[in-house]
């Protein structure tokens, strides 16, 4: 006759359902214990997909940005204004400007 394995004092020979049940709670907290593992890997894949949506927002309001700023920067150019006052029948002076003195009294 086979004789039956023994695994550090657990005899796997007796084992039935009063053994479960006497182990219950400690059954129950290891189940508890996984659900929220679980339920936090999942909220972990959630933030990190919320992440990267935010960076490519992010990456393409920067690209705006940027494009916004060159262009401002090129219609404020000295002859872009001259160009765009021309149209409103306006003309640059060809003379320097003066400077206003005020001299104080005291």
């Amino acid at each position: 006759m086979a004789k039956k394995k023994a695994v550090k004092g657990f005899d796997f020979g007796n084992f039935s359902a009063s053994l479960v049940l006497k182990n219950m709670p400690f059954v129950l907290f290891l189940s508890f214990l996984a659900v929220i593992y679980i339920a936090n890997a999942h909220y972990a894949e959630k933030k990190v997909r919320q992440v990267k949506e935010l960076e490519t927002d992010l990456k393409k309001l920067r690209w705006q940005y940027y494009s916004i700023q060159a262009d401002l920067n090129f219609d404020s150019k000295r002859s872009e204004v001259v160009k765009a006052s021309a149209k409103m029948g306006l003309k640059p002076s060809k003379r320097a400007p003066n400077k206003i003195i005020i001299k104080h009294d005291n």
